[in-house]
């Protein structure tokens, strides 16, 4: 028994390394044992020479690089499978530098759909030989993928998604027009050139209060300016976050690159958190750092790096009743308050003297629903046609029930993390791939290798069903998540919220 339970306790991101491959950051040419796979759990595969194992490594990496130039060629292009608003306007600034230097084509037609799906799938595959290989990748080549991937997407246009016009729409609502992004519509200013763009015109701010302050100085500048700020920052914000994940990693007293190549190395990742632009990013560098800080013992910065990342995005106040857990003794979750709510202090004044009263619009968000939402298909297999209100509820209480069943367990803070902010992707009505992010560095930094499968079957998941050619696919065989009287409400109220 207690055998078992040392070997349960014990990290994948500590596998059984010889000593020289440890000091050289995984560049012998011994023999090595192939270590248990955070991606398979516990498998028995045939010993295999490190110079071959180094060789899968490095081409699942080269893969990877591959699959983000062909991506970033496609986005250039204009491709609507891979920029949904190229069929409207798509100016060379949008496209990137390397519009000068591509054929002036626009490339359409069906084939284009079942093209995005394969090289998605190709990098899901190679994701997960990398993932397999782990102990055979130095440090260099883990920071050299991971910058040589976030340039390769800057330079294209955002991948399957809006957002970015609409972070733009509302930061010149405010900074420009001087109208309170949370009281008013992009719609408003109807005139003002990102709204051709953006395309939740008639929906008030869903951002938090923070993050549309920050965005406020990008909304002085020219449209094509406040764009590519916003894109320089994301990229910069991505490998930030590899290399947080790798500190933390090292302040657990693990291998960081196993973390490290969990997170920078996934597919949606790279094609939905950097090739989308999402501003998730925003929020995970102050959560994140709340950690790190916290594991280096320095509690009031913890507390206050959280605060921030609240300010950005609500969803991040998931993270405060674990790290309050594994705060120890009292006078550290003191500390780790006090730093939090003097934080929220001048936080919570830059909102009230930039916004007054109001707050970002969550109710209007809370009621949409996307076809491949994990409630909306648990409705819909369930016969109560999707995600109903009802139902949405029910799973909202899941989450809460989760959080104090993990909270009651008192193992592992970074777990418990994990598996309610697991349960709360699950509760989304409306449900986007890069939501992952949210979960990816605390299963990489986790104790649970149960954590971690789930993670990667979730990746798998969104993975299948971002792929435009998965809803054209079942459309034709009659399967429509949204077919149903609950799904024909939200898509109009979709429709009202957006041109």
């Amino acid at each position: 028994m207690m055998l078992c339970a040392m070997r349960e306790q014990q990290s994948p991101h500590e596998p059984p390394l010889l000593a020289s491959t440890l000091a050289d950051g995984g560049r012998s040419d011994a023999a090595l044992a192939l270590p248990r796979s955070p991606l398979l759990g516990r498998i028995a595969l045939p010993r295999a020479p490190v110079r071959w194992q180094r060789i899968a490594a490095h081409a699942s990496l080269g893969a990877l690089l591959a699959g983000c130039l062909a991506l970033l060629v496609f986005g250039v292009l204009g491709a609507p499978a891979f920029v949904w608003h190229s069929e409207g306007a798509f100016p060379a600034w949008m496209a990137g530098p390397l519009h000068y230097l591509l054929p002036a084509s626009r490339p359409r037609g069906p084939a284009l759909a079942i093209g995005f799906g394969a090289i998605t799938l190709a990098m899901l595959l190679a994701y997960g030989v990398a993932l397999l290989h782990v102990p055979s990748l130095s440090m260099k080549a883990i920071w050299g993928f991971a910058l040589a991937s976030a340039i390769l997407l800057l330079l294209g246009p955002p991948l399957q998604g809006t957002d970015i016009f609409n972070y733009v729409g509302y930061a010149r609502l405010g900074a420009l027009h001087h109208l309170n992004p949370y009281t008013h519509v992009i719609a408003a200013e109807s005139h003002d050139p990102a709204a051709l763009l953006a395309t939740w015109l008639n929906w008030r701010d869903p951002y938090g209060p923070l993050f549309t302050a920050l965005t406020y100085p990008a909304g002085l500048l020219s449209l094509p300016a406040a764009y590519w700020t916003l894109k320089v920052a994301t990229a910069a914000l991505a490998v930030a976050l590899v290399w947080l994940v790798g500190r933390c990693a090292r302040l657990l007293g693990r291998d960081p690159r196993w973390a490290m190549v969990l997170v920078a190395a996934n597919p949606l990742f790279l094609i939905d958190v950097i090739g989308g632009f999402h501003n998730d990013l925003f929020m995970m560098i102050p959560s994140l750092g709340a950690v790190a800080l916290l594991l280096a013992g320095r509690d009031r910065s913890a507390g206050a790096a959280l605060a921030i990342a609240v300010a950005v995005k609500f969803t991040a106040v998931l993270i405060l009743p674990f790290m309050l857990l594994a705060a120890r003794p009292w006078r550290r979750r003191t500390r780790l308050l006090s730093g939090f709510a003097l934080a929220l202090i001048p936080l919570a004044a830059l909102s009230f003297a930039l916004f007054g009263a109001a707050l970002p619009n969550l109710a209007g968000q809370s009621q949409m629903l996307t076809a491949f939402s994990i409630a909306n298909l648990l409705g819909w297999v369930l016969g109560l046609g999707g995600g109903a209100p009802a139902l949405l509820q029910a799973l909202e209480v899941g989450v809460v029930l989760v959080v104090v069943a993990q909270l009651a367990r008192r193992a592992d803070w970074l777990t418990g993390a994990g598996w309610s902010t697991a349960a709360l992707i699950a509760s989304l009505g409306s449900l986007w791939p890069w939501y992952l992010i949210w979960l990816l560095p605390l299963a990489a930094l986790a104790r649970s290798r149960r954590l971690r499968a789930v993670t990667h079957a979730l990746t798998v998941f969104l993975v299948l069903t971002s792929i435009p050619y998965t809803g054209q696919l079942l459309a034709a065989h009659g399967l429509n998540p949204l077919a149903s009287p609950v799904g024909h409400a939200a898509l109009a109220l979709t429709a009202k919220y957006a041109r």
